[in-house]
């Protein structure tokens, strides 16, 4: 695995559901050349996992710390985890 690589968990609450916030959360990911993955919570939320570089894991919680512009974000949780090998990113 590479020692260069990161892994973080975010939890991101607000008006993050029916804005597009999945969709171009996996946009943004892909364009920074980050793997994981996105989806929706049943209250509300939505959880996000960024696995890469260090300064792209970075830039893609910088982007869910506002998301597209209809998403209203309230707040947002971060845990870093070992990495585990992600390939691609896809909403689920």
């Amino acid at each position: 695995m590479d020692q260069d690589r990161v892994r973080t968990r975010a939890l991101v609450s607000g008006r993050v559901q029916g804005v597009w916030f999945r969709q171009s959360t996996a946009d943004e990911a892909r364009l920074l050349g980050v793997d994981g993955w996105v989806r929706n919570l049943p209250g509300g939320s939505v959880e996000a996992v960024f696995e890469g570089s260090p300064h792209a894991v970075a830039a893609a919680l910088a982007y869910v710390s506002h998301g597209p512009e209809r998403a209203v974000v309230d707040g947002i949780v971060t845990f870093t985890e070992a990495p585990t090998g992600e390939r691609g990113f896809t909403l689920r």
